[in-house]
């Protein structure tokens, strides 16, 4: 569950902190108040799109952050606490923030917990917490691999289907290892004596990390021998001049003088430290240098060892792996990978004929549990289509046939006709006006019946969802009304199973909500804020007969609004 967000220099907010609470939250506010704003800042948390546009003009940086109560590791929460313990993040008393900024050098950073991760890591996470459904690409319904994924849950079958899945991928393992074995033998053969001359060639040059660097350094420095000693006979008469100009020489007299300065003021002893310490640092220096040059020697043998070493390098390096940065460790891979697919051409353990008794033997099992899980797809298929056309059509979509369409997968032979979840093809189907075909859901023009259709699944799959909070962005698009009021009472009852978000024009969903929170777009000196905060008693009053008739002030319309509220629960 949400339970705080604060919100800095993002868009047109400034700054925000909110609070939520449990049950149905409505957001409201008047067109163009930034309501879309705050679910933008959310969807930014939650690992969504980051650019520049989302920093408030004058800033360098937006941050959003979040903190989100985690129920007792059971139920619909158990795959947040699992991926927290997999990860080695701990939560602080069942509560995990979750915080993302985005800089103006189009650097984006995010943390869990105060660890950072990646933003691949971020909205991985982030599905275990909330279901944010927008009117565009946050709307998993547009996916039809998710289709699949909510008839599972409806059929309480998600372990038996991730069960086979295991059972598929030991099959196509089994099957990879059989077609490598079945490859010409010739070619076989031909490929087994590549990968052995390539790995004797390779454990024969004895290659160690990081040797490339260290022989390509060492042969500069042989190879600019004369230059090099040059430049050190250059720095060592600078610092050691004989006829009293060296560096060593000036600063001796320095001493002198310094010492003589400081017996006369005792306030220059600052300066005539650092008089003394510069000396014995450049007499240091000097040391360093003169044992460096005595060291010097031009070796020409060990020259053409270094440089016979590296063409053997480069030579494997060009011949087994590609890239230009390619290093030692490169090769030794290669060599490593190559020792793997000899163990698979000539291993004992591949024995073709035991293989193939093993791939029919898997056929069977996976054919025969891909048939009992796809029974029991058929089963909860056309219940789950009644159930979600009976909410519809109180939602105001009475005449909407919907359909959970299951097809078997083409093809004559167990590979071709399973997949890693089964033999079905699975989709939503909508008919959405008497008379018209039954077609995709996917291909649905409106986002207010999307969103519906969304609401309905929610309602019947509520008990077994994986988000604890679950976020709608104008759900009321193209109604009013009575339905506008079934809409509200289907929100009110899914928010007794999951925290529910929704924004909303419509005053006849929002007197349903436990809480409501405005935002409210102002001008503050010279820039346009978005500021959000939480309406209650009268201050709701007010809201709601804004939602009503745009007058917050006028006594029908108070009244009115304070019927309603007092009618529906919300007040």
């Amino acid at each position: 569950m949400l339970e705080e967000l604060d919100i800095k220099n993002f868009a047109l907010i400034d700054s925000a902190h909110v609070d939520f609470n449990k049950g149905f939250t409505v957001l409201s506010g008047e067109t163009g108040a930034g309501k879309s704003i705050l679910i933008g800042s959310l969807a930014f948390l939650l690992g969504g799109k980051a650019g520049l546009e989302q920093i408030r003009t004058g800033c360098h940086e937006a941050q959003v952050s979040g903190s989100f109560l985690l129920e007792e590791k059971k139920g619909s929460l158990e795959s947040a606490w699992d991926w927290l313990e997999e990860h080695g993040i701990e939560a602080d008393e069942g509560r995990i923030l979750l915080r993302r900024l985005v800089r103006d050098t189009g650097k984006t950073s995010a943390w869990i917990g105060g660890v950072p991760v990646t933003k691949a890591d971020l909205a991985d996470f982030a599905t275990y917490l909330v279901d944010l459904h927008g009117q565009h690409e946050q709307q998993s319904l547009m996916k039809v691999s998710q289709h699949r994924r909510y008839l599972d849950i409806y059929a309480d079958i998600v372990p038996q289907v991730q069960a086979f899945t295991g059972l598929y991928n030991r099959l196509v393992e089994k099957r990879e290892i059989l077609s490598s074995m079945n490859t010409n033998e010739a070619e076989r053969e031909a490929r087994i004596d590549m990968l052995n001359f390539a790995v004797t060639e390779i454990e024969e040059a004895r290659l160690k990390e990081g040797e490339d660097e260290q022989l390509s350094a060492e042969e500069s420095r042989l190879s600019s021998y004369e230059k090099l000693y040059s430049d050190i006979e250059e720095i060592t008469s600078m610092l050691e001049g004989e006829d009293g100009s060296g560096i060593l020489s000036i600063y001796k007299r320095l001493r002198g003088s310094s010492s003589h300065a400081l017996s006369l003021d005792p306030e220059l002893q600052n300066l005539n430290e650092r008089v003394e310490n510069s000396y014995y640092e450049a007499e240091d220096i000097a040391r360093e240098f003169r044992r460096y040059k005595n060291e010097l020697v031009f070796d020409p043998e060990r020259l053409a060892e270094v440089q016979d070493r590296l063409e053997l390098i480069n030579k494997l390096k060009k011949k087994y792996v590609s890239g230009i940065n390619s290093t030692v460790a490169d090769v030794n891979e290669y060599a490593r990978k190559a020792r793997d697919e000899l163990e698979k051409l000539t291993g004992q353990g591949n024995d073709k004929s035991s293989l193939e008794k093993e791939i029919a033997q898997l056929e069977k099992e996976v054919y025969t549990e891909a048939k009992a899980i796809s029974v029991r797809r058929q089963e909860a298929s056309s219940k789950m289509s009644g159930a979600v056309e009976a909410i519809l059509c109180k939602l105001g979509m009475k005449d909407t046939r919907f359909k959970v369409n299951l097809t078997e997968k083409e093809g004559s032979l167990v590979e071709q006709k399973c997949g890693p979840y089964g033999i079905d093809n699975i989709e939503f189907l909508i008919s959405a006006n008497p008379g018209s075909p039954m077609l995709p859901l996917a291909r649905i023009a409106s986002g207010g019946e999307l969103s519906r259709v969304m609401l309905a699944l929610k309602t019947i799959l509520s008990a077994a969802d994986t988000a604890g909070t679950l976020i709608f962005d104008e759900i009321d698009t193209g109604i009013g009304g009575e339905v506008a009021v079934a809409v509200g009472e289907h929100m009110k009852k899914l928010a007794s199973e999951l925290q529910v978000l929704c924004i909303t024009h419509l005053a006849s969903i929002a007197v349903y909500a436990d809480n409501q929170i405005k935002i409210k777009k102002g001008v503050e000196g010279n820039s346009t804020a978005t500021s959000v905060f939480p309406v209650e008693g009268e201050d709701r009053v007010k809201e709601i007969a804004r939602m009503l008739s745009g007058d917050s002030s006028s006594g029908e319309s108070l009244d009115h609004a304070r019927a309603m509220l007092q009618k529906f629960g919300g007040f």
